[in-house]
């Protein structure tokens, strides 16, 4: 039983990160269409954001991961000036391959910066392991998923309580009805990078203490991300959520009962499995699109 909650609770680690990464895929397809294959970056260099402040300048968790999280809106909001907005009118696949040219920018940027080398990051609180039904918890996993609990109240406040909120919303059903109702559609999709952005950098942030901080971790954590958008069905923010969970905990049981060498391959296993069973993803109502 003890071995069981310690994996659950590893995978559901995991699984925040990957929800997280997931919904920052969905905020920008939403917005613009376009599947952004530079989200890993993003989720890279709020790890590499947080040893900066943490382990550079020395600043205290409780001001090092608000500001990953600003830094990260700050990164979603100069990635869509700089490379979504000069390429949208030329179609979506050549946006898509301009986010595929930025991730390589932006890894190799990171390389330049940080370095090649594997950077330890302090832990955000640093306090002995808890224990509940046996098992020896890492206060830091408490605290990656209670500071992703809070982010996800937030947001679903905001999208469903607020007006601004809504209009986001409302810009990723329909723009054209959004624009003739007045809805700045442009700053709607600019406040979806933004979001996407601090989403991701958090979840970077949020696991660097676990994990290590490296310029290409983003890489492998975008797929498991994407592959939550999918099992959750793309452009469903709870979905994604729920397909991160799901993705998390089944690594978490694979690494622990078969071997750790399979947790990569089965989240792929799960992703096929899904696109030909319910390619509209689990969650979603309605017929498959091709994505």
């Amino acid at each position: 039983m003890a071995q069981l909650v310690q994996y659950i609770f590893a995978g559901l680690t995991m699984g925040v990160i990957y929800a997280l990464t997931g919904v920052g895929f969905n905020l920008i397809y939403n917005a613009t269409g376009v599947i952004n294959f530079a989200q890993g970056e993003f989720v890279m260099l709020g790890a590499m954001f947080l040893y900066t402040f943490q382990e550079v300048l020395h600043w205290p968790p409780f001001i090092s991961l608000p500001l990953v999280f600003l830094m990260g809106g700050l990164v979603g909001v100069v990635f869509e000036y700089g490379v979504v907005k000069p390429l949208i009118r030329l179609g979506v696949i050549t946006v898509i391959i301009g986010t595929i040219g930025a991730s390589v920018v932006l890894k190799g940027g990171a390389m330049l910066v940080w370095g090649k080398n594997a950077l330890a990051v302090e832990p955000l609180i640093s306090e002995k392991p808890v224990a509940f039904l046996g098992a020896s918890l890492n206060t830091q996993v408490l605290v990656v998923l209670m500071v992703t609990a809070i982010a996800v109240a937030i947001f679903w406040y905001f999208f469903g309580f607020t007006i601004l909120g809504k209009a986001i919303q409302a810009c990723s059903v329909n723009p054209l009805a959004a624009r003739l109702a007045g809805v700045p559609v442009e700053r709607m999709i600019t406040l979806s990078f933004c979001f996407s952005g601090a989403l991701s950098a958090l979840a970077g942030g949020l696991i660097a203490p676990i994990t290590l901080a490296e310029y290409d971790m983003g890489t492998m954590l975008a797929l498991k991300g994407f592959c939550a958008a999918i099992i959750g069905g793309l452009g469903n923010n709870p979905g994604a959520m729920v397909g991160g969970l799901l993705l998390g905990v089944m690594e978490g049981l694979s690494a622990g009962y078969l071997s750790s060498g399979y947790k990569d391959a089965l989240a792929f296993l799960v992703l096929i499995l899904v696109l030909f069973w319910r390619p509209e993803g689990l969650i979603t109502r309605g017929k498959g699109e091709r994505v």
